[in-house]
C-alpha cells in the first residue's frame, strides 16, 4: 500500500514538473535574441516591442551588458523615424557602459552611433553639429589607439557624412578617401557610397560614376536602389536636363515609398503569422494543460481517499498505543515520585544528623579550647562578687583564641568598624564568651545596669542598630 502511494505521488510530481518546464520566465538576453530575429525578418514593430521589454528585464536583473546592447539596437531600429529618441537611447547606453565597461570595441561602436544620431538630429533641426563631431572623434581616437582598423574605417565614414551634411565637401572627400583605404570587404560598400556622394556634390561626375559602379549591392535592394538612382541622376546632369532630373527624383521617391510600403506589409504579415502561431500554441498548451489537470485531479482524489483510510487506521492504532503508553508512563511516574520522596527524606535526615553532629563537634572543640585557655578559664570560674583584672597581653591572648575558634569574628569587626574603641572591642569579646552582665561588671567594676547601658550605647553608636528587640549578642552572631 505504501509503495503504491509513493508511486502515485512520484507520477504527480513528474506531471507538475513537466507543466512548470513549459512556463520558464523570459530573460533579458532571450528577449534580445527574439528581438534581433524579428528585426532580421523586417518586423520592426515587434522588434521594438521586444527590445523595450529586454531593456526593462535587463534593468531589473542588473544585466548591464544586455542593457546597453538593447538600448543600442532599439536606437538603430527607430533612428529613421525618431532620431531624437535614438540619440537619447544611445546616451543612456553610453552612461550604462561607462559605469560598467567590458569591451573597448563596444565603446567605440556606441560613440559612433551616438555621433550619427546626433548628426541626424542636427540636420533635422538645422542646428550645429558640434555634439556629433565630438562623439565621432572620441570614437576614432579610441579605435586608432587600439589599432581597430575596421572601426577606424567606420568612424572616418561617419566623420565624412557629418562634414558632407555641413557642406564641407572637400573635407568630407578627404575623410572618405581615408576610410576607403582602411575598409574591409563588409565596410567597403558604405565607404564607397560616401565617397561617391562627395564626388557627386563636388560635380566630379566621372569620378562619382566610377565609384558608384564599384559598389556591389548583392542582396541589399535598398543599396541597389541608391546606386541606380544616382547613376541615373549623373546621366541626366551630363545631358543638362534639369526638368528630367526632377522627374527622375520624383519617380525614385515613389519607388522608395513603394519599397517602404512593401516592408510595412511584410512586417504586418510577419506579425499576423506570428500572432496566429502564438494563438495555436496557446490553444494546444491549454488543451494539454486541461488533460494534465484532469489527470492530476483523478490522481489527487485517489491519493486523498487512500490517505484518509490510512490516516484513520493509523490514528486508531496510535490512540491505542498512546493510551497504553500513558498508563505505563503514569505508573512509572508514580513509582519514581515515591522513590524520590523516600530518597529526599532519607537525604534530609542524613544531612540533619550530620549537621547536628558537626555542631556538637564544633561546640565541643570550642569549649575545649576555651577551657584550656588559662585566662578564659579564670574569667569563667570567677564568683559573682570577685574582681578580675586583665593586662593587655591577656586581652590579646583572649582575642587571638576567640578569633581562631570563631572565624576571625573580632578581627572582622575591627576591619568593618575601624573607629571602634578598644574598650568596646573588649566588651564584644566578653559578650561573645557568654559572660553574664554581673561578671562583666566585676571586670569593669561597674553595676549591671551600667553594663546594660554600655551594650545599648554600643549597639546604637557603633553598629547603628535601633531595634530594641535585637540584642548585642545577636548582632555579634551575625558578623
Amino acid at each position: 500500500m505504501r509503495r503504491f502511494i509513493i508511486f502515485i505521488i512520484a507520477v504527480l510530481l513528474v506531471a507538475c514538473n513537466s507543466e512548470q518546464q513549459g512556463l520558464q520566465p523570459q530573460t533579458a538576453k532571450g528577449c534580445l535574441e527574439d528581438a534581433e530575429r524579428a528585426l532580421l525578418a523586417d518586423s520592426a514593430r515587434l522588434g521594438e516591442t521586444l527590445l523595450r521589454r529586454s531593456i526593462h528585464l535587463a534593468e531589473e536583473s542588473e544585466d548591464w551588458h544586455t542593457y546597453y546592447i538593447s538600448c543600442q539596437r532599439l536606437a538603430g531600429a527607430i533612428s529613421q523615424g525618431n532620431p531624437a529618441e535614438a540619440l537619447r537611447l544611445m546616451k543612456k547606453a553610453l552612461a550604462i557602459y561607462e559605469q560598467h565597461p567590458d569591451d573597448e570595441r563596444n565603446y567605440v561602436i556606441l560613440l559612433d552611433y551616438a555621433g550619427t544620431y546626433a548628426a541626424q538630429v542636427a540636420y533635422a533641426n538645422d542646428a550645429a553639429y558640434d555634439e556629433a563631431i565630438d562623439f565621432v572623434r572620441r570614437a576614432y581616437d579610441i579605435a586608432a589607439e587600439h589599432r581597430m582598423t575596421d572601426l577606424m574605417c567606420q568612424t572616418l565614414t561617419s566623420q565624412a557624412n557629418i562634414a558632407w551634411a555641413e557642406g564641407k565637401y572637400r573635407e568630407a572627400l578627404d575623410e572618405a578617401c581615408r576610410a576607403e583605404t582602411l575598409a574591409t570587404a563588409d565596410l567597403l560598400p558604405g565607404a564607397l557610397q560616401v565617397l561617391a556622394r562627395c564626388y557627386h556634390s563636388l560635380n566630379l561626375l566621372d569620378s562619382a560614376e566610377v565609384i558608384y559602379r564599384q559598389i556591389e549591392p548583392g542582396d541589399d535592394a535598398y543599396l541597389a536602389y541608391i546606386v541606380q538612382s544616382n547613376l541615373a541622376k549623373i546621366d541626366v546632369q551630363r545631358q543638362g536636363g534639369a526638368k528630367m532630373g526632377t522627374a527622375i527624383d520624383e519617380a525614385f521617391e515613389q519607388i522608395e515609398d513603394f519599397y517602404f510600403n512593401a516592408l510595412q506589409q511584410k512586417d504586418d504579415y510577419y506579425q499576423e503569422t506570428l500572432r496566429q502561431e502564438t494563438e495555436n500554441q496557446r490553444l494546444a498548451y491549454s488543451e494539454q494543460l486541461y488533460r494534465r489537470t484532469l489527470l492530476m485531479i483523478i490522481i489527487a482524489s485517489l491519493i486523498t481517499i487512500l490517505a484518509v483510510v490510512l490516516v484513520v487506521r493509523y490514528r486508531m492504532r496510535i490512540q491505542r498505543q498512546q493510551r497504553e503508553f500513558e498508563q505505563a508512563q503514569l505508573q512509572n511516574k508514580l513509582y519514581i515520585q515515591e522513590q524520590e520522596k523516600r530518597n529526599l527524606q532519607q537525604e534530609a535526615d542524613n544531612q540533619k544528623a550530620q549537621l547536628h553532629q558537626a555542631s556538637e563537634v564544633v561546640a565541643f572543640l570550642q569549649n575545649y579550647i576555651l577551657e584550656r585557655t588559662e585566662v578564659i578559664k579564670r574569667l569563667r570560674e570567677q564568683s559573682n562578687d570577685s574582681r578580675i583584672t586583665l593586662n593587655p597581653r591577656e586581652w590579646n591572648e583572649i582575642e587571638r583564641t576567640l578569633n581562631a575558634i570563631d572565624g576571625n569574628r573580632i578581627a572582622n569587626i575591627r576591619e568593618q568598624y575601624p573607629d571602634i574603641q578598644e574598650e568596646d572591642v573588649r566588651l564584644c569579646i566578653l559578650t561573645r564568651l557568654g559572660l553574664s552582665n554581673r561578671a562583666i561588671g566585676n571586670i569593669y567594676c561597674v553595676t549591671i545596669s551600667a553594663v546594660q547601658h554600655r551594650k545599648l550605647r554600643m549597639k546604637k553608636e557603633v553598629f547603628g542598630e535601633n531595634n530594641p528587640d535585637i540584642t548585642l549578642e545577636q548582632i555579634l552572631n551575625s558578623k
